[in-house]
């Protein structure tokens, strides 16, 4: 049995201004022929399938003919997970008629166990795997939360839920592995932070105030576990069979310089067999310059720009106390003396000196920070002890994520 194990696509997204369609379509397009090459028996997503709760249309049609497509590959099965970046709804709106294309939608978590246990047939239709099919588990589906309750409880108590509810899916697929004859490998799917994760500036906190990560050690004895939600491919805590896949295109420019993959692993009917990184080629360069203005344009001098039909974009963060008016025209007269196709997306400044925050302030454009920056600058203003200023910031990042996922339950 052969699954591909992928996640994190972000279908829709539009970065600085920019729409990322062309890259997506590469992409999609090269794993179409990576699947029919490597007569993958199925494809697991692992969630973010779509940058926003409403994507546009373009990314829609995108992904429904790429479900269409698979079906000339010979892959038996897809299985589709949802994301804290996804609406459940969205994706759920076309389950029973993708369901038709071996395609297996699991937008959000349900209270039967069951439900979310799926065989894994082969090329030959014959039961390969089973897959303990989970989907991001928003804390409102599993725990309530009380007025007196302290963040460390409701941590714990959304731990344990987590953990619960996954020994919960992996009984439930122990009970089908033993009616197909107790020797298929389980399967279990995740997308969260995991404790020990490598984390990037375009990874949004998604248990917010309550819980930074899940541990390892609470998930339960699968074979392979397919998880979702970092950008950088990883292993957890070294151990190889838990995995994250990573996105497929850099979605910030800390991301410029990963090796983007897709996992593609084998099982036996003993167990996990091999797993193999196979490296995405790269459809758009982003490139980060730093340092002082001479330094920049040195580092812009020796960018290697691609030769293909596709800009490099180019974020600049220029290490200066001085605020420059003309900061903006400055690396674009560097950037236009080169001739070459690079994009100027965004400019930061990152001051060399040490200085008071109304000071720094002072020097900032408000498109330099972001939401929960500006925040936590108007609560310095406040008097408030640390505690009520921590409850507070827990409330906004809680709102704020609401809104990022498409708007408040």
């Amino acid at each position: 049995m052969r699954i591909i194990h992928t996640s994190d696509w972000h279908l829709g997204q539009h970065f600085m201004g920019k729409s990322r369609e062309s890259e997506h379509r590469a992409f999609l397009d090269w794993l179409l022929a990576l699947i029919s090459r490597s007569r993958a028996d199925a494809l697991v997503v692992a969630g973010d399938i779509f940058d926003t709760g409403t994507p546009p249309s373009y990314a829609r049609a995108m992904y429904n003919d790429f479900i269409v497509s698979l079906q000339q590959t010979g892959c038996a099965m897809t299985v589709i997970l949802g994301g804290n970046h996804d609406s459940a709804a969205t994706l759920n709106e076309a389950r029973e008629l993708l369901a038709c294309l071996n395609t297996r939608v699991v937008g959000s978590i349900t209270k039967v166990p069951h439900d979310h246990v799926l065989v894994l047939k082969d090329r030959d239709g014959r039961p390969g795997a089973i897959l303990c099919a989970v989907p991001f588990i928003r804390p409102r589906d599993l725990v309530t939360s009380f007025a007196d309750q302290s963040g460390q409880d409701k941590k714990q108590a959304l731990v344990e839920a987590i953990a619960l509810f996954y020994d919960q899916v992996f009984s439930a697929a122990c009970g089908v592995q033993e009616t197909l004859g107790g020797k298929l490998p389980i399967i279990a799917t995740g997308h969260l932070t995991m404790v020990g994760g490598s984390t990037s500036e375009s990874v949004r906190e998604i248990y917010i105030g309550s819980l930074e990560a899940f541990p390892a050690a609470k998930f339960p004895l699968a074979d392979y576990i397919a998880l979702g939600h970092l950008h950088q491919g990883q292993r957890v805590k070294g151990a190889d069979h838990i995995r994250y896949s990573g996105s497929p295109i850099p979605l910030s420019f800390d991301e410029a310089k990963q090796e983007k993959q897709v996992l593609q692993v084998d099982f036996a009917q003993e167990g996990l067999m091999e797993i193999c990184a196979i490296p995405i080629p790269c459809f758009r360069t982003l490139a980060c310059v730093q340092g002082d203005l001479e330094q920049i344009e040195q580092a812009i001098n020796e960018l290697a720009v691609p030769t293909g039909k596709r800009s490099l974009w180019l974020e600049a963060v220029v290490a200066t106390d001085d605020y420059l008016t003309d900061l903006v025209t400055r690396v674009q007269t560097m950037i236009d003396g080169q001739n070459t196709p690079i994009e100027l997306l965004r400019i930061r400044r990152k001051p060399k000196a040490h200085e008071s925050g109304l000071t720094l302030a002072s020097k900032e454009k408000l498109e330099e920070l972001k939401p929960h920056e500006v925040f936590l600058r108007r609560l310095a203003k406040e008097e408030m002890d640390d505690h009520q200023k921590d409850q507070l910031m827990d409330l906004f990042k809680e709102i704020l994520s609401q809104v990022e996922q498409g708007g408040m339950p």
